[in-house]
């Protein structure tokens, strides 16, 4: 893969945790053990609905090995859980809504006895009728999953007057696409290390996103203060945001408290499978019409989302979908409507991407459509329909003003790649052999927008042996945070790696910096330090004037301690100045997120821009794609880390390439068809043997204060759509469900059906 950069950066170096990573060393979370350790299960229902009679855990209870066993009855505090809508049940009571609900929990002294102990359980359960389509799940008619109905959410947005503006198009295209259940399928599967403490507190070990809200959400369901928890959530073996929601952490928590000894949990893939989240499968319906000069008047937008059977944040996802359906274009008639759904298929629910890969997809694939019956160039169309610089987001509301737009589509107009379009094909290859170019554009909102608590912030201080710590509460989970951190602090301090010591990932120690989701970060750490550094360098040098008997304007921070400006002479070491006395060497800071001034819950302030180009080679005898090569352009500021913004596009384009051609975790009345990753076809390293450029485009406006956007998942949602593009271009045929499947793209050849006659 090859990075080109527009622009100043930062210097390559070996990640600091890849050695550990690459040679086995590292121990995850869910690697931990302790002494005298007990293991904890989970039983789960039979059923995708039906009521529950009776739960009968006496044998159980009474077999070897077994410490405690633990059913609805047994939870202290609210038995329910979910970050934005606590609906769904720690352990159920009367009712089960999926095959993933949890019925009873488990602790024995090895896992084998845990697992016997699970058959000893005796559940009577009446099947009730299930519910598993979404659109279905709306009917009145339908059965109620819960009190309020199967309506989790609903999100519209319009603007015009949309039958006038229908009225006066030369073409309207009108598509429904269907996108699929996406599994995040992580290395690490969900688990943990939950110890109690003699004085009373529980400290939890286990892979999370965002620790401070495991804690609030912990305290509501063990009837504890949450200063009475303690959560440790770094290292992580993958997340994307699957590990985001409680998954294991309450009944870990409720069998340590009840026996006062450590319990263990790890996921089998199967368990993670059918409890975990996955990406919400959508049916997005769109008609969108264009004047004759190919001006985008009209657009009409119908999403139907499947949630599962309850909430977690499934309404945000709708809601960014909602945003991202109307996109990096301009219309003056809108009329767009969200709902998700409560079915009893599996727990849908945050992904990278969230919401946006489904929503791109389907806008784009409609870009395309109209294009054609213009007869125009897909990319000159795109162009004489985006926002330009100083036009609002697609609510209309105030963002952050960058030429990103207009870079990325400069990139590929410009790209040897996309003139490939015109080029026919050689006839070296045999007939059945087909290729195709298509692009795709995006604009992907970063934070969690409008109205949504979003903290960010950090701490910076002088430890008494010596190291600059810094100290956020993030977690590291592959995106190479703890790389990021390190740069921006040797290049905006000139610290060397060696002065410092990271801290995430602890809430004992760390603030609250927000949720490590929603590509937000890197680019809150920069801000951080942004903000912190002056006073924090002030109060250094200020320790060493006192000790140097200098002047401040002599002095300044480097590698190892304070030097004497303009020259390599060290002062004082920053051990040395730990050790003299005075109050403690820090700077704090705390601050939101940046959000538009728009009164629109979840509306972005903050884009950055992607444009994909693809080719594609088309097997028509097997209907199989290979993607030849990649040309991804990013508009996101400057680079904080090469070798981390190369993963994370590099990563997010593999998932997206999975969620396009691959993936989808298939289920049957309630059931999953898909168990295990034998029959789950995730991309590997051999599927991205093709070529991979990707153009990052540094420069902001003057005055910009916001910095680096985040791209921990704009590499995944422009791809399907390019993807799609080309299969068109090598196959005349128009892609509208996902994954693509090879009996849509399989053709008979000529001399083969003449063989047959």
């Amino acid at each position: 893969m090859l990075l080109n950069r527009e622009g100043s950066g930062s210097r390559w170096r070996i990640r600091p945790d890849g050695p550990s990573k690459v040679t086995g060393q590292l121990s995850y979370l869910t690697d931990m053990t302790a002494e005298g350790m007990l293991y904890g299960l989970v039983l789960r229902s039979e059923h995708p609905h039906a009521r529950i009679l009776s739960i009968d855990t006496d044998a159980a209870k009474q077999a070897s090995g077994v410490r405690a066993v633990l059913t609805y009855l047994d939870v202290p505090g609210l038995n329910a859980f979910g970050i934005a809508h606590p609906d769904q049940p720690v352990l159920c009571e009367d009712r089960v809504r999926y095959v993933g609900d949890a019925v009873a929990t488990v602790a024995a002294e090895s896992l084998e006895e845990a697992e016997y102990a699970l058959m000893l359980i005796k559940v009577e359960y009446e099947p009730l009728p299930v519910l598993d389509d979404a659109e279905a799940a709306l009917a009145p008619e339908a059965v109620k999953l819960h009190e309020k109905g199967n309506l989790l959410h609903h999100a519209g947005y319009s603007k015009g007057d949309l039958a006038e503006g229908f009225a006066g198009c030369v073409h309207v295209v009108e598509e429904t696409y269907y996108t699929p259940r996406q599994m995040h399928t992580y290395m690490e599967t969900e688990g943990g290390l939950f110890v109690p403490g003699e004085d009373g507190r529980l400290t939890v070990y286990a892979p999370t996103q965002h620790g401070f809200m495991d804690r609030m959400q912990l305290s509501r369901i063990l009837d504890l203060p949450q200063q009475q928890i303690r959560i440790v959530s770094s290292p992580i073996g993958g997340s994307f945001g699957g590990k985001d929601e409680l998954n294991v952490q309450p009944y870990g928590a409720l069998l340590a408290l009840r026996t006062g000894l450590p319990v263990k949990f790890h996921n089998s893939r199967w368990e993670s499978v059918r409890a975990g989240l996955k990406r919400h499968p959508m049916k997005i319906t769109m008609k969108t019409g264009t004047n004759a000069e190919g001006k985008l008047i009209a657009h009409q937008v119908r999403i139907i989302a499947d949630t599962g059977p309850y909430s977690t944040l499934g309404a945000e996802v709708l809601n960014f979908a909602v945003e991202h359906v109307i996109g990096p274009y301009v219309y003056e008639h809108l009329d767009v409507n969200g709902y998700s759904a409560f079915t009893n298929n599996g727990m849908s629910g945050e992904f990278r991407g969230f919401g946006g890969n489904q929503a791109i997809f389907a806008l784009e694939g409609q870009l395309d459509r109209l294009a054609e019956l213009h007869g125009m160039d897909s990319w000159s169309f795109r162009k004489l329909n985006m926002r330009r610089t100083g036009d609002t987001g697609p609510f209309n509301q105030p963002i952050a003003q960058t030429d990103g737009a207009e870079q990325v589509w400069s990139v590929v107009a410009g790209s040897e790649l996309w003139k490939e379009k015109d080029k026919e094909q050689t006839s070296n290859q045999p007939p059945w052999i087909k290729t195709g170019v298509g692009a795709a554009f995006a604009m992907h909102g970063a934070g969690l927008g409008v109205g949504i608590p979003d903290p960010a912030g950090g701490r910076l201080q002088l430890a008494k042996d010596g190291k600059i710590e810094a100290v956020f509460g993030y977690e590291e989970f592959g995106q190479g945070l703890i790389a990021s951190l390190e740069l921006m602090l040797i290049e905006q301090f000139g610290f060397a790696a060696s002065d410092l010591r990271i801290v995430i990932g602890d809430t004992d120690i760390v603030p609250d910096s927000g949720s490590t989701t929603a590509s937000r970060a890197t680019a809150m750490i920069w801000k951080s330090l942004e903000r912190m550094r002056v006073p924090f360098e002030e109060a250094i040098i200020a320790r060493a004037t006192v000790a140097a008997g200098l002047a401040v304007d002599q002095l300044q921070l480097g590698e190892g301690g304070v030097r004497r400006k303009g020259s390599e002479e060290l002062i004082i070491s920053y051990e040395q100045l730990a050790q003299l006395e005075g109050e403690p060497v820090k700077s704090e800071t705390s601050f939101h997120f940046p959000t538009s001034s728009v009164d629109r819950i979840g509306a972005h302030f903050m884009y950055t821009y992607s444009a994909v180009a693809v080719k594609i080679e088309l097997n028509t005898l097997t209907g199989r794609v290979n993607v030849l090569k990649q040309l991804h352009a990013v508009a996101a500021g400057p680079v904080v880390n090469p070798q981390g913004f190369l993963g994370q596009i590099e990563g997010g384009s593999s998932m997206a390439l999975g969620f396009t051609l691959t993936e989808d975790a298939v289920m049957d009345k309630g059931y999953y068809m898909t168990r295990n990753l034998d029959t789950y076809l995730v991309p590997t390293i051999a599927d991205q043997r093709g070529d991979v450029e990707v153009v990052a485009i540094e420069q902001l406006p003057e005055g910009d204060t916001y910095g680096p956007r985040g791209i921990g998942e704009v590499g995944s949602v422009t791809l399907a759509p390019a993807i799609a593009s080309a299969i068109r271009a090598a196959s005349g045929k128009w892609v509208t469900k996902l994954p693509v499947q090879p009996s849509f793209l399989q053709e008979q050849p000529e001399f083969l059906q003449k063989a047959v006659d």
